[in-house]
């Protein structure tokens, strides 16, 4: 059976890039349909109830849970704000809880963070400066290419001269010296860079805390550096440089905003509607089948899935060569992460945490191991093992968002890193209470109150992340973060500019250029390969 409407664009996926990427599409005067597999939108970026039974009321960011990079331009384009989106600035952006009671905060006031060095690691204040302030640099440097497709290497003639200098205005007026840098940032570990420049334990867990969310590798592989840039790129309405927010109504607000804005745009969204396949004829897209057997068709396609998930497995193999599917079933993913929500009757007391501190700077606090315990983990996880000391970011939301709680109840969501997607021994169906309490105990180490105050949780390994969400191996940015599968390697070397070797199929999510996170940036970008291909 065939839709009775004919679109001329099918989005695959109403995440937050899926929407952007139909937004953009219904704005120029295509005819665009979303297709959600769940029954609400918003792909990771959604806010659910924890547990209806134990705490009905309680809310949380199930999985995305703090917004840090979502483009400027998008929030200005989709006018965000007009449908409901606010957030909050966390201030402390990051906060780290230490075994030894101590609490070092890392504030967005260059006064008060300098003074909070001068108290708690003096040794480390004038350096941690001029890192920021040389970081601030050269992040600048690769703002540019976040909304624009990255540069094409295949180019010939001309066309190639024209890439070449595209690239190179970019850098127009950079130093040797800062050459050098970016090249020790996006290849060089973080481990060794923390080490050489500071010297405090303080310090280099506070550094720790906001660079590695995600990716795989302790933080003495090459390329675990790249992290301390992609942190301090742009973010927010006001554009200020490494912007985290807490979005009041959880994350889910941000995808609903952008799906009030795709209707008012035009854009047909359809819950409930998991796409089958993707059909194509003669190497051209003709649309796509349901689970229930209908059909829609449509001249344009565009998956916000995974590229695994979209080549392996809703295009037939007959559509692919075998080198492309193979190159595909290469991508690195084994998603390293999980989640762990929690309903509790009394807000965490964290050991050493300032009596000054208000509820809104009370509401975050990262547990992250040391240097070597991070690597150490990350080396048992690459084995299949479920470490001892697993890293944990905790954000008390309903600190800075009451509504998100029942009275008296407060809600923490956890993420936990350095997880194995595959484990050794048993599986995550039977270890995912093991994991859950391995979680609160470890929180229980740096707030004694909140093993006994748990009156819900909701666990999500690695793999209720690939099952609940439909991410290829639970991976967060659909592949992972590493220099290999950046820039024009994403996804694949040849094919990083959202186009397909099916024509009218196109990529435009986490899995495209410039990754994961809740940016708007690969479907911001996606769609302007889209309209320039149609002219």
């Amino acid at each position: 059976m065939s839709d009775q409407s004919i679109y001329d664009a099918v989005v695959i996926g109403a995440g937050h890039n899926g929407l952007t990427t139909a937004f953009y599409l219904s704005r120029a005067g295509l005819k665009t349909v979303v297709l959600e597999r769940r029954s609400i939108v918003g792909g990771c970026a959604v806010t659910e109830v924890i547990d209806p039974d134990l705490a009905p009321g309680c809310r949380v960011s199930t999985a995305s849970y703090i917004a840090s990079m979502l483009r400027p331009e998008v929030i200005r384009d989709l006018r965000l704000a007009d449908f409901g989106l606010k957030m909050v600035a966390c201030d402390p952006g990051v906060q780290t809880a230490m075994p030894d009671g101590r609490v070092i905060s890392w504030w967005s006031d260059p006064d008060r963070m300098r003074a909070e060095l001068k108290q708690k690691a003096p040794e480390d204040a004038d350096r941690f400066f001029e890192i920021e302030e040389e970081l601030q640099r050269l992040a600048a440097y690769i703002q540019p290419f976040f909304l624009e497709a990255p540069p094409d290497p295949g180019r010939r003639g001309m066309s190639r001269l024209f890439e070449l200098l595209r690239f190179g205005k970019r850098f127009r007026g950079i130093s040797e010296t800062e050459i050098s840098g970016l090249v020790q940032f996006m290849t060089g570990s973080l481990g060794k860079f923390l080490d050489d420049n500071f010297n405090s334990e303080l310090t280099k867990r506070l550094i720790l805390s906001n660079s590695l969310y995600g990716k795989h590798g302790g933080p003495y592989q090459p390329g675990t550096a790249m992290g301390l840039l992609f942190h301090l790129l742009v973010g927010g309405e006001e554009e200020r440089q490494g912007f985290a927010g807490h979005v009041l109504g959880g994350m889910g607000s941000i995808t609903e905003a952008m799906a009030n804005s795709c209707r008012a745009a035009g854009v047909d969204i359809r819950t409930d509607c998991p796409v089958a396949r993707i059909n194509q004829v003669n190497g051209k897209v003709r649309g796509v089948t349901l689970d229930d057997g209908n059909t829609i068709e449509a001249p344009t396609v565009v998956s916000n899935a995974d590229p695994k998930r979209t080549f392996l497995g809703l295009l037939a193999a007959s559509g692919l060569s075998d080198d492309f599917r193979r190159d595909v079933e290469n991508i690195k993913m084994a998603g390293p992460c999980g989640k762990v929500n929690l309903v509790l009757a009394e807000e965490p007391r964290v050991q050493g945490m300032p009596e000054e501190h208000t509820p809104a700077q009370r509401s975050l606090f990262t547990l992250a191991p040391s240097l070597q315990e991070a690597e150490d983990n990350y080396n048992a996880s690459a084995r299949g093992e479920l470490g001892d000391d697993l890293w944990v970011d905790c954000v008390v939301a309903s600190n800075v968002d009451p509504q998100l709680a029942a009275d008296g109840r407060h809600v923490m969501t956890c993420f936990v890193q350095y997880l194995p997607y595959a484990l050794k021994q048993g599986n995550w169906s039977q270890r995912r209470d093991e994991l859950g309490d391995k979680v609160v105990d470890i929180i229980g180490r740096y707030a004694p109150n909140v093993p006994s105050s748990v009156i819900a949780r909701k666990v999500y390994t690695p793999l209720d992340l690939e099952e609940t969400f439909g991410i290829t191996e639970g991976n967060i940015f659909h592949g992972d973060i590493n220099l290999a599968q950046m820039f024009f390697m994403r996804p694949l070397p040849g094919w990083s500019r959202y186009q397909t070797p099916i024509g009218g199929l196109y990529l435009c999510g986490s899995g495209t250029h410039p990754g994961g996170g809740v940016t708007g940036a690969p479907g911001h970008n996606a769609a302007k390969r889209i309209l320039h291909d149609r002219k």
